[in-house]
């Protein structure tokens, strides 16, 4: 079992927990959470498989979640920008110049801003389960949820499984940590997709770690309000981006249908695009995908 090294850094007074495994003179890959994730929600299986493909691999708790600070986003609301300078507090906190990102939907995102604004901390930028920055969401998903067709000139929305879970979830909010808990994994259940196994027990044990080690687990809902600012840095092209870039999408996938994925790399010059069958929006609660995962990871990393 695999040793990390803990330590918080980050800019200013902002606290960012993160963990670095494997020996520091190896190429760093530096992994990138989604909206509202922990940063353990890359698991052990997958760091263990990168740094026996000489990998150093660094995870971290995003701002307001796990063990890393809360903001008050009232008094001190904050943007995708922010996130990424969270991201380049962490490479700086372990002396690391430049790495490979690997991110996964919103960590896509940040991975994508950092490749435009900040190129030189970026050797390669693997996208999993991610859209292009600049896309707003937002219609597309009003008009779907209200009965309306798409827009021809719009990626599409989620699915209506995916939908019909966000409405029912408002509807009947959780009152008790246990119902909490319970919401959650049927969320990352939904997340997973129709086609391959969930693992409920391992997504189970995910949720109870995330709620015994979080400073504040509502506090990760602030990911969604920073994820609705749409500032002009976030409109850059990404024809601007020069690293060698891998993008990673379920043919499941329930939140960002396929055509998101297609969409980000025609949009990135010689991006590739791996399609993986059968995976959803998020690949570790279905058996055998983390090893897909890391064997893709190391191939483009190489």
């Amino acid at each position: 079992m695999l040793t990390g090294d803990e330590k918080f850094v980050g800019p200013g007074r902002l606290r960012l927990w993160a963990q670095r495994f494997g020996h520091p003179a190896d190429p760093a890959v530096l992994l990138v959470m989604g909206t509202s994730t922990q940063g353990i929600g890359w698991p052990d299986e997958l760091l263990e498989a990168l740094v026996a493909g000489g990998r150093q691999v660094i995870r971290f708790d995003h701002r307001d979640t796990g063990r890393s600070d809360c903001v008050d986003f009232a008094t001190h609301p904050y943007a995708l920008a922010d996130m990424a300078a969270d991201t380049v507090a962490v490479l700086d906190g372990y002396g690391v110049t430049a790495a490979h990102i690997v991110g996964i939907s919103l960590g896509g995102t940040i991975g994508q801003w950092l490749a435009v604004h900040r190129a030189a901390r970026v050797h390669t930028l693997t996208l999993m389960a991610s859209s292009p920055m600049a896309n707003n969401p937002g219609p597309a998903w009003a008009r779907a949820m209200a009965g309306q067709p798409a827009r021809a000139d719009e990626l599409p929305p989620p699915t209506a499984r995916f939908l019909d879970h966000v409405m029912a979830s408002a509807r009947t909010p959780g009152t008790t940590p246990q119902l909490r808990m319970d919401a959650d994994i049927e969320t990352w259940r939904v997340l997973n997709g129709d086609v391959l196994p969930f693992d409920e027990p391992a997504a189970r044990q995910f949720v109870e770690h995330c709620y015994a080690r979080a400073h504040n687990i509502a506090a990760a809902s602030n990911h969604d309000l920073a994820g609705r600012r749409w500032d002009d840095d976030r409109r850059a092209s990404l024809s601007a981006i020069t690293a060698p870039t891998l993008v990673l999408h379920g043919s499941a996938d329930p939140l960002f249908p396929p055509a998101h994925g297609e969409a980000l790399a025609a949009q990135i010059p010689a991006a590739r695009l791996e399609i993986v069958p059968g995976m959803g929006h998020h690949p570790f609660f279905s058996p055998g995908l983390t090893e897909r995962i890391a064997d893709s990871t190391i191939r483009h990393t190489g």
